[in-house]
């Protein structure tokens, strides 16, 4: 058995983790394994490998990095690479090639076995795959490269009027705090509602918890220059709002077909079934 470590690099703050290189040396003094979170390998992709920084696991969030479908859409996937000295423990069967053909090879002794998995993973995988090759290296790095071109553009754009906690040159997400506006009586979470009135989707909220009144913010690769500044403009409009008109955040949304529901009392009380 092997003690761990487990990291997300760039980190939850989307910045990138300078020290990890030292950090798993020191892990690996000690006989311990590190592990990467693959969470945020969009902003790595053709730029730089987790392998090269002392990670000895990763596993990769196909639908965040590979365009695979997630959670509703589902199912999901997650692939799963090993450096050299943990391949012989990699599950039944292992996918291999000879002169002639594909094969599966049942003859590893150390591997843990069979595992059950969901057969609607594998479409995933192909997914994914076909996301690659579609791409190619190029086209990858350029991916990587746009999702932190886009990061950076909205933060700096919107740093005057949302309080910055960690500033540093982020990699393909940042985090702000809303405590300006709570000073004025608007929680983050309010923010995130009146986002909803304009036909956007709120980022994660009080997350991570060591920035108070979160907003993390990953505007991915996909977006255009046009969406990002119609992006600002809402949220500057919403910091406006809190200092000349705090109600009509704090009662948002109000242009949806359901305004504000009782979040504890709907958390309580489950109940997910529909009643015509």
């Amino acid at each position: 058995s092997y003690a761990l470590v487990m990291l997300t690099n760039p980190n939850t703050l989307g910045l990138f983790e300078r020290e990890i290189k030292r950090v798993a040396e020191i892990a690996h003094s000690k006989g311990a394994l590190v592990y990467m979170d693959g969470a945020n390998l969009n902003a790595l992709m053709g730029i730089a490998r987790p392998g090269d920084m002392g990670f000895d696991i990763l596993h990769i969030n196909l639908h965040k990095t590979f365009s695979t479908p997630h959670g509703g859409g589902g199912p999901g996937g997650g692939a799963v690479g090993v450096k050299k000295l943990l391949a012989p423990y990699l599950p039944l069967p292992v996918v291999c090639k000879n002169e002639k053909q594909y094969y599966f090879d049942y003859d590893r002794p150390l591997s843990i076995g069979r595992l059950h998995a969901f057969y609607g993973n594998f479409s995933m995988m192909v997914r994914a795959y076909t996301y690659i090759l579609m791409h190619g290296g190029k086209g990858l790095r350029e991916v990587s490269e746009a999702a932190i071109i886009n990061a950076n553009y909205l933060k700096e754009r919107l740093r005057k009027r949302y309080k910055l906690p960690y500033d540093f040159v982020c990699q393909h997400e940042f985090v702000l705090s809303g405590d300006i506006q709570k000073k004025l009586g608007v929680k983050t979470s309010d923010i995130a509602k009146r986002l909803l009135d304009f036909g956007v989707h709120a980022p994660t909220t009080y997350f991570p918890l060591i920035v108070s009144e979160a907003l993390m913010i990953e505007p991915t690769e996909t977006e255009s220059k046009r969406s990002l500044d119609e992006f600002v403009r809402i949220m500057l409009q919403i910091a406006d709002e809190a200092e000349t008109n705090p109600d009509i955040v704090k009662n948002a949304p109000q242009n949806t077909p359901v305004g504000r529901l009782d979040e504890a009392l709907a958390a309580r009380e489950l109940n997910v079934s529909y009643q015509g």
